[in-house]
């Protein structure tokens, strides 16, 4: 089996760690029970790009246990946790091609290795993988590393149109990959149905609001070790990410501060409390910084020159584009790494700034990520989203899909159940009168 990671000798150690998270994630095993019995995805090759964590490896189980062929790379160079990978490889004889501080194209030469497995199926977070299969297919080559370049060089016209004929479809867990997907849709691009697992509402009320809320305040406090009471925190979004940040530092004891581009969603955030102004006139005030929009160079150059001494800045976002690194960078007389995760620059107003987790997701290079009890809701979906785009990918168009209702409630009713939390359920007279327009008062 052909794998990359840190050390296999971590196994042990990541075998306890994926059973602590599994007692979290009851309707992920449900899944598992059902597919280990069933078979739905039978035959077919499976390559994912993920955060490699110990909720990620009981995903990958459970596509297993369904009879896929699975594969896994990193979707974030510094998300990967080195001792899971190891378990995954060594105990369920998983391939997987991830290594913690990875290095660019060592992330792309990864993303490789997970294409030539040819799959049926993908599994994105980011869209990664996806855009580099059709970059390869498509040859566009100036977006892709090197090495990439180079193998896919190497194949004929057919086999880059097989590489993609041979892909059914795909399901992507994040907003800044669905945003990419649904550009790929607009422009005509997008080669096979992609269903989007982050605009389920048991993904994203839940795992961005409470998951990203939880595990950012997390990461930033495992880096920094500071108080956030009595401190003005700056968050940048106000979108489920950004407003599960909001509240959670404001529950610190923190004043929070929102920086928005979308009047409806500035608003929303004046109405539940918070002080909302431009980044410009927050950059002064802020002694935390977060940002968590999915767009690039959110906090910028001239933004950095007037935060004050000592501001931590960090991001929540896929990507790390969203803070302008190579304009504090040109801004700086010096740098230095002051302790694990944070980096110090000393602007030339003499002024320092600190980076959290080389600008990366912080809440996974910094700590570890979303708790499984909340993953255990989109992990469930990305299970059962590939099995219903196994079974109907013949019904599909070359679009960007949601997850298909029944299962997002199916998903609600599980969740419910292992809590223990009954509900009520409409009598006959309610669902008449709900259906009708004759009866009025």
């Amino acid at each position: 089996m052909d794998y990359d990671i840190l050390d296999i000798n971590l196994a042990q150690k990541g075998r306890l760690r994926i059973e602590w998270a599994a007692m979290g994630m009851p309707v992920l095993k449900k899944i598992r029970d059902r597919f280990d019995a069933q078979k739905p995805l039978r035959g077919l090759r499976l390559s994912a790009c993920l955060h490699v964590t110990t909720e990620t490896a009981g995903l990958l189980k459970t596509l297993k246990a369904g009879g896929a062929e699975v594969v896994v790379c990193a979707s974030n160079p510094l998300s990967t946790q080195d001792d899971v990978a190891a378990s995954l490889v060594a105990d369920d004889e998983i391939p997987v091609f991830a290594v913690k501080g990875e290095n660019h194209a060592t992330y792309y030469s990864h993303i490789l290795s997970a294409l030539k497995h040819r799959p049926n199926l993908t599994m994105d977070d980011g869209a990664d993988l996806v855009s580099s299969l059709h970059f390869i297919a498509l040859q566009k080559w100036n977006e892709l590393e090197k090495g990439v370049r180079e193998w896919s060089g190497k194949l004929s016209d057919k086999e880059r149109a097989d590489l993609l004929s041979e892909v059914l479809g795909g399901t992507e867990e994040t907003t800044t990959g669905v945003i990419r997907l649904r550009s790929m849709e607009r422009d005509g691009v997008l080669q096979f149905p992609i269903i989007s697992v982050n605009d389920a509402d048991t993904k994203h009320l839940f795992d961005n609001r409470y998951g990203t809320g939880q595990s950012t305040v997390d990461g930033i406090i495992r880096a920094t070790n500071r108080l956030l009471a009595g401190s003005t925190f700056v968050v940048s979004g106000y979108g489920w990410c950004g407003r599960g940040l909001a509240v959670r530092a404001k529950g610190h004891g923190a004043h929070v501060i929102i920086c928005e581009v979308d009047s409806l969603k500035a608003l929303e955030a004046v109405m539940d409390g918070f002080q909302v102004m431009p980044i410009a006139k927050a950059a002064p005030l802020g002694d935390f910084f977060c940002t968590l929009t999915g767009d690039i160079n959110v906090i910028r150059k001239e933004h950095f020159l007037t935060m004050k001494d000592g501001a931590m800045v960090s991001n929540s976002g896929h990507f790390d584009v969203e803070l302008d690194l190579p304009g504090l960078r040109e801004s700086s007389t010096s740098s230095r790494q002051i302790r694990e995760f944070v980096q110090e620059f000393v602007l030339s107003n003499g002024r320092r700034i600190y980076v959290l987790g080389e600008g990366r997701l912080i809440n996974l290079a910094a700590a570890e990520g979303h708790p499984s009890s909340v993953m255990d809701m989109s992990f469930a979906n990305q299970a059962l989203s590939a099995e219903y785009m196994a079974k109907e990918h013949g019904n599909l168009q070359k679009k960007v899909y949601p997850v298909p209702g029944h299962i997002d409630r199916e998903i609600a009713k599980l969740k419910l159940q292992s809590m223990n939390v009954e509900i009520d359920t409409l009598t006959p007279e309610q669902e008449k009168y709900l259906s009708s327009w004759e009866m009025g008062t």
